[in-house]
């Protein structure tokens, strides 16, 4: 049986007043639509479809990595029009799922248990219990259980309004009973638009049970429909990321203050402090501690090493024991080595530091080479741009580099050497030699500062 999966992403989503298609909005990092995409593969599709309208071609452009056929609704007439546009991409098809772009918790095994449940019939739904149905289409089912009809909620008389199983939308049918019925539908409603769910009633018609399977939560089936349930989602999905991590070992200072837009991949005994993101492929050796309000974005720290508060650190490795911050920034190509201190408002760009050096204070380092055990004094910074093009700094095993000190690319400092503070060093400082740039110290006798004058008056 080939399994075609079709996933309605056309609407405008007017309530998150946003000039964005609603199912590109994002969830802990990604698209609303990529999880969805995510749960239909893992379910078991043959062949994916995405039906797109708002925002023109923006939809398919986002997520261009994704195997799938891109189907436009230019007119955007109700779910079962949408769906119809999709149903020639179907045609060899045995069974058709239908899902929403803007329901990203729908879990591929519920999915696969719907499908199952409907696999000796030609209509399958999935519904949820609610304590709360108050706007929801109400499943109505005879004496014997087997569902009847969904009646819509402003519909529904006050027996019917009682029920608390409901409608989610998401459907499995076989594909060919799916395309009569797509074809008898009307739209002779207030609205104006095709419905999907009058299928419902058309499969009933025709004598076909119709199989149901309800998803565990209401969380899993819900829709973000403005900003204030994606924030909401947002929240619940970040905790479910922070008790999986606490499961795994990881301390977390406080599980609400935590957010994770990507993979954390961690060791034994990690801690991670208050308001930390991460993003991307982040991996935390064994031991790392993690201050607040830390950002971490596609790096690897190695073990026992500790990150202070406020730093960033992005497109970089960190080799093991190392102390980073507070007040740090690593940014892309740069490589530390074992035990490297980088300390506060010390900023590294494509640089390799070697194992032991420290930059503590108030530095810039960008494009260089250090050795091992060098120690960078406060306020240094080496000069890498001249306006057109970047230039490399090399920096010898055991250098000591004062204070204040200006190192103009390109510029090689050997092995040993020692800078004198407040130097600017645009030739190549010799290994095991103190070098220095001096002006002359001048004191100007008789001089005075200047008075205020007193005001007028």
């Amino acid at each position: 049986m080939k399994l075609g999966v079709v996933v309605l992403a056309a609407g405008q989503g007017t309530r998150m007043r946003s000039r964005q298609p609603k199912v590109l909005h994002q969830l802990a990092g990604r698209p609303l639509l990529a999880y969805v995409l995510d749960a239909a593969q893992a379910a078991g599709a043959d062949r994916l479809c995405v039906v797109y309208g708002h925002g023109g071609e923006a939809v398919p452009e986002a997520m261009a990595g994704v195997t799938c056929t891109w189907v436009l609704q230019a007119e955007r007439l109700g779910t079962g029009h949408a769906l119809l546009q999709a149903m020639e991409a179907m045609a060899d098809m045995d069974r058709v799922l239908v899902l929403y772009g803007d329901v990203p918790r729908i879990e591929a095994s519920t999915l696969r248990q719907l499908i199952a449940s409907a696999a000796r019939t030609a209509l399958g739904i999935l519904t949820v219990v609610v304590e709360h149905p108050d706007g929801y289409g109400r499943i109505v089912r005879d004496h014997d259980g087997q569902v009847r009809r969904i009646v819509e909620h402003q519909e529904a008389s006050e027996a019917e309004r009682a029920i608390r199983e409901i409608n989610t939308g998401i459907l499995v049918a076989d594909r060919a009973r799916l395309d009569a019925w797509l074809a008898r539908l009307d739209n002779d409603n207030a609205q104006g638009e095709y419905y999907l769910t009058d299928v419902v009633a058309l499969a009933v018609a025709e004598g076909f049970p119709v199989a149901t399977t309800q998803a565990a939560t209401m969380a899993e089936v819900s829709g973000v429909n403005d900003r204030v349930q994606l924030a909401g989602l947002e929240r619940q999905v970040q905790r479910n990321h922070a008790e999986r991590l606490m499961r795994a070992g990881v301390t977390l200072y406080d599980p609400a203050r935590f957010d994770l837009r990507g993979d954390l991949t961690v060791g034994q005994d990690v801690t991670i402090d208050i308001n930390c993101l991460f993003e991307g492929q982040v991996e935390l050796g064994d031991g790392v501690s993690i201050g607040p309000h830390c950002c971490l974005k596609n790096c690897r720290i190695g073990a026992h090493t500790r990150i202070f508060a406020h730093s960033v650190i992005e497109d970089a490795q960190v080799g093991a024991e190392a102390r980073i911050g507070p007040f740090a920034r690593l940014r892309p190509q740069t490589q530390l080595a074992d035990r490297v201190r980088i300390g506060n408002f010390v900023e590294i760009k494509k640089s390799e530091i070697g194992a032991g050096s420290k930059v503590n204070h108030l530095s810039y380092i960008g494009d260089t080479r250090i050795g091992t055990g060098v120690n960078v004094g406060a306020g240094t910074i080496t000069c890498n741009y001249d306006g057109v093009h970047k230039h490399c700094t090399e920096i010898g095993d055991g250098a000591f580099i004062g204070s204040n000190t200006a190192l103009v690319a390109p510029v090689t400092v050997g092995a040993g050497a020692t800078i004198g503070a407040g130097s600017v060093i645009h030739r190549p400082a010799p290994p095991d030699r103190l070098t220095l740039t001096r002006a002359p110290q001048t004191t100007i006798d008789h001089w005075r500062p200047p008075a205020k004058k007193p005001p007028p008056g």
